[in-house]
């Protein structure tokens, strides 16, 4: 059995512990907050963008674009993971490489050529750990990153798919729906899927200057920016919620454990205070 010292010392170390996790949950709320804010600033100029993509819809067959070429058959696809650059976030990271092992299985059983690029140290480790090779990796995606960062990898993918080196781009990463949930998804970024809206019809009524096609090809770069843009901010806002959480979770672990502890001191301190009461009374009794 433990003695009341190391008991004592044991729960002094828990409790430093519990110190540092609930300052981590503090610095994660504020920075979450904070990401949280440039995700909602965001997601009016990519609704407004998305829809006047759709209301040219109709001229997709007319717009001479490479990103919306659709071949015939898929002979290499990209793939970008987004992951964090630290851990102490729960299953935030596990989460995208499972997600991510199990795609490029699925294409690989296909026959289909697959070209992994990675975004964030947890996934560069666990691709170099696991001896697959990867054709990019990315570390400068942090709390600053934002619109820069996100469309200097989006030309690279962008000429890449232009070029036909590749038949499709997808990006893993997690989707930030409210604060209180988020979820890794696979998006596909290339080609681009250019849905036709309820109300396109309308579109005869506009007057568009320049002409309609001129500014549907000018449009579609944009569009291929902003989902990266969007999804490279929506997972730094998803990685600081699930670092919040998770220490959350560690703090009050560390509160359950030193009540255990605390009460486990008690119960041998009282068992040794009654120890010397009974060798005290035995002794007085022997003298007598």
């Amino acid at each position: 059995m433990a003695t009341p010292r190391e008991i004592k010392k044991r729960i002094n170390s828990v409790k430093n512990t519990r110190k540092i996790t609930k300052t981590m949950e503090m610095v994660s709320t504020a920075k979450a907050k904070k990401a949280s804010n440039k995700v909602n600033a965001a997601k009016p100029y990519a609704m407004l963008t998305n829809e006047l993509v759709e209301s040219l819809a109709g001229l997709a067959d007319k717009v001479h674009s490479p990103y919306l070429r659709k071949p015939k058959s898929i002979r290499k696809v990209a793939i970008l993971v987004v992951t964090a650059n630290r851990g102490l976030c729960g299953g935030f990271n596990s989460n995208l490489l499972r997600m991510t092992r199990a795609r490029w299985e699925e294409y690989k059983s296909q026959g289909i050529e697959v070209e992994l690029h990675a975004a964030g140290k947890k996934a560069i480790s666990f691709f170099k750990f696991s001896k697959i090779p990867l054709e990019s990796s990315y570390t400068n995606l942090d709390d600053k990153a934002g619109a820069k960062e996100a469309i200097q990898i989006a030309n690279y993918f962008m000429n890449r798919f232009a070029n036909e080196t590749v038949d499709s781009v997808e990006i893993i990463s997690t989707h930030y729906l409210s604060a209180s949930s988020q979820r890794p998804e696979v998006y596909t970024v290339l080609p681009i899927q250019v849905l036709e809206s309820s109300n396109s019809g309308t579109a005869l009524d506009i007057l568009y200057e320049p002409d309609p096609v001129t500014i549907l090809e000018s449009l579609l770069p944009m569009v291929i920016k902003t989902a990266f843009t969007r999804l490279l901010l929506e997972s730094v806002a998803s990685e600081h919620i699930a670092r919040r959480v998770a220490m959350k979770s560690a703090t009050d672990a560390a509160g359950e454990m030193i009540k255990l502890l605390t009460r486990g001191y008690n119960r041998v301190r009282q068992a040794k205070i009654t120890q010397e009461i009974s060798e005290i009374v035995s002794g007085a009794e022997a003298i007598s």
